[in-house]
């Protein structure tokens, strides 16, 4: 297939990807080899001289990075959840998560900077950073044990060697929310610098700060349950019993809630169960299973 500007996808480095085969070609792939996603459009005219341009980028990195090409008309699916609003969009996938991106057209000389920034974040960062990637990683695993008050010191131990890692700072704020320090948390996330502002980790914590923010006001979950079985068709109820649900860490069951105030109502509460299934698909790692499969009946409810 012959794409935009005429050029053919390389073997193995480019390729056309659909809502089919994403899950395989990005997010399992990016566990890997950084993925970067073009986000296209047939009618788009930036598309036409971005799309050849980062391909050319792709390419001379030799393999240390791949690219997906994604044509929004026939894939909204996928657009639609990464909240793709306009084209070109460019996203870099890593370990399942996207680290890097940006929209509109750019110079082929900045294309080739993203290029090599997206690759050096998956593998010479963590070699040059002098074990701060290590850190954050033992600190993250302090937090899902058990330890928010260990995990805290040492992601705010990494913030002194480096104050603009966005790893870090989503860390610390999400230990603050373990411990229940709301007002904490939110100064950590406020308190970030600008150019991470926008990161993933960041964004992530804010979302989760939100959910636990809703769960103190949703009630208890043993009453909201004896609610809602006595009255199925009471959508606050289920509501407030996803809401105080993600706050108790159970997003599985969160989500089908949601998932069928969706089905039975889509525009309740002014479109309340969708908007609270991003928030949840936000506080959780992509290639979270519970985001996956959230997504994936999100869309199918949609594009009917």
């Amino acid at each position: 297939m012959i794409e935009l500007g005429g050029q053919a996808p390389a073997t193995n480095l480019i390729k056309d990807v659909t809502e089919a085969d994403f899950m395989a070609e990005v997010v399992e792939m990016s566990q890997t080899v950084p993925v970067i996603v073009d986000f296209w459009a047939p009618w788009c005219g930036p598309c036409k001289t971005l799309g050849p341009a980062l391909e050319a980028a792709v390419t001379k990195a030799g393999g240390a990075v791949r690219m997906a090409k994604v044509n929004v008309d026939e894939n909204q699916g996928i657009a639609g959840q990464l909240r793709v609003q306009s084209v070109p969009t460019v996203y870099a996938f890593w370990q399942g998560q996207p680290v890097d991106g940006f929209q509109g057209n750019v110079p082929a000389s900045e294309l080739e900077d993203f290029v090599n920034r997206v690759v050096a974040t998956a593998g010479g960062a963590a070699e040059e950073d002098g074990g701060l990637a290590d850190a954050v990683i033992a600190a993250d695993e302090m937090l899902d044990e058990g330890d928010a008050a260990g995990a805290a010191q040492t992601f705010a131990a990494i913030l002194t060697e480096d104050p603009v890692n966005a790893a870090a700072f989503g860390g610390m704020a999400r230990a603050h929310i373990a411990l229940d320090e709301f007002e904490q948390a939110e100064a950590v996330l406020n308190g970030a610098p600008a150019e991470i502002s926008s990161a993933p980790e960041i964004e992530a914590a804010h979302a989760q700060l939100a959910l636990a923010r809703q769960g103190q006001d949703a009630g208890p979950v043993g009453e909201l349950e004896a609610t809602l079985e006595a009255d199925p068709a009471n959508h606050q109820a289920r509501y407030d019993l996803a809401l105080a649900l993600a706050a108790n860490g159970r997003s599985g069951e969160a989500v089908d809630h949601l998932l069928e105030i969706f089905r039975c109502d889509a525009e309740w509460n002014e479109g309340a169960a969708k908007s609270q299934l991003f928030t949840i698909f936000d506080a959780l790692k992509p290639n979270d299973p519970v985001v996956l499969n959230g997504r994936r009946k999100l869309s199918s409810m949609i594009f009917v």
